[in-house]
């Protein structure tokens, strides 16, 4: 079950929670959401709140949901979910209900913010800002061809509002 804690709380790693583990990017609301599967973004302190970075190409289901809603969640499951995890960042949900595929459950919120039991934890975002990645303002040559088809990332930056542990 989830429970609500201060963000001042929360220890982890970020290079492993962000860079080794997956996380799940879920928009939109309790009438019609979707999910992704994610293992960039970062998080930190910015514009006097703390904030988690998110990276979504635009080609991606889930982008039509962010950019129509006020929020997301990113949340984090034990080691246990990554197969789930993995089928989720392989199959789109265009292509019918992926989640419920999985026997999935979704857990509400606030009205437009979703994450899944299961979950061990969620950052709850209100969406601050968003930037498209610019291949002219890349300086490590090593990031263009990460980019096949010139499906440049957006960038948004949600200020956290709630973060839950599965306690």
């Amino acid at each position: 079950m989830l429970e609500p804690i201060s963000y001042t709380s929360v220890q982890l790693n970020p290079f492993t929670l962000l860079g080794k583990d997956l996380m799940l990017i879920t928009a939109g609301t309790v009438a019609k959401w979707n999910t992704m599967t994610a293992a960039w973004g970062g998080m930190g302190y910015l514009w006097e709140k703390p904030v988690m970075f998110i990276f979504v190409r635009p080609s991606r289901y889930t982008y039509a949901f962010l950019e129509d809603a006020q929020g997301f969640t990113c949340s984090f499951f034990p080691s246990s979910w990554h197969e789930k995890l993995m089928y989720l960042g392989t199959h789109s949900g265009r292509d019918g209900e992926k989640t419920l595929k999985l026997g999935m459950q979704a857990e509400v919120l606030e009205p437009d913010r979703i994450t899944f039991e299961g979950a061990s934890l969620v950052f709850s975002c209100k969406k601050a800002a968003k930037m498209h990645l610019d291949k002219n303002l890349f300086f490590c040559p090593s990031i263009e061809p990460m980019y096949h088809g010139k499906d440049y990332h957006e960038m948004y930056v949600g200020a956290i509002d709630a973060v839950y542990r599965d306690q």
